[in-house]
């Protein structure tokens, strides 16, 4: 029996064939809910210390919940392995992130999205954030739309995407 593939499967396959065989690190972007329980902001930070330790580049944002955890994770490995996107100014961050924050050595901030709400920022953010990276990994709910809209955003962009969903 036969099975006819079409185009974008195998495109996909062949992304992820080619990210196997890869030998040297890759530039990563992790990203996710601000929503998430500790279990799960413990696999994450211990995900990012491990991709870390293995030489891979990481790119996140700044929020609580997921990238808080990506941004300890590496922080522990190596400090020089990240970049975190904010999606407006320092001072628009929450209070709790803030002090994490001033800790990152390559820290991007989108003062010129401050007048946006943090919705269209942080979409404008994780655009951002994909046009640096060669591979995503999301952690979200089904009704997380707009990580759901950077995945999306992210196959469209021929990336390697793998989608966690907490729901």
């Amino acid at each position: 029996m036969s099975q006819s593939l079409d185009i974008t499967t195998i495109d996909t396959l062949t992304q992820e064939l080619a990210a196997i065989q890869q030998t040297g690190s890759r530039r990563i972007a992790l990203l996710g809910s601000r929503h998430v329980p500790i279990m799960h902001q413990q696999l994450i930070e211990m995900m990012s210390y491990a991709l870390a330790l293995a030489g891979n580049r990481i790119v996140t944002s700044g929020a609580t919940g997921t990238n808080s955890a990506a941004i300890k994770g590496v922080m522990r490995a190596d400090p020089n392995l990240l970049t975190v996107i904010l999606p407006q100014s320092l001072e628009r961050q929450p209070r709790e992130s803030q002090e994490q924050l001033k800790q990152v050595i390559h820290l991007v901030e989108n003062s010129e999205n401050n007048h946006l709400s943090l919705g269209e920022a942080s979409a404008l953010c994780n655009r951002e954030i994909i046009n640096r990276c060669q591979q995503l990994i999301c952690f979200a709910f089904h009704d997380s739309h707009t990580l759901l809209q950077s995945c999306e955003e992210a196959e469209e962009q021929r990336k390697l995407v793998t989608l966690f969903y907490f729901d």
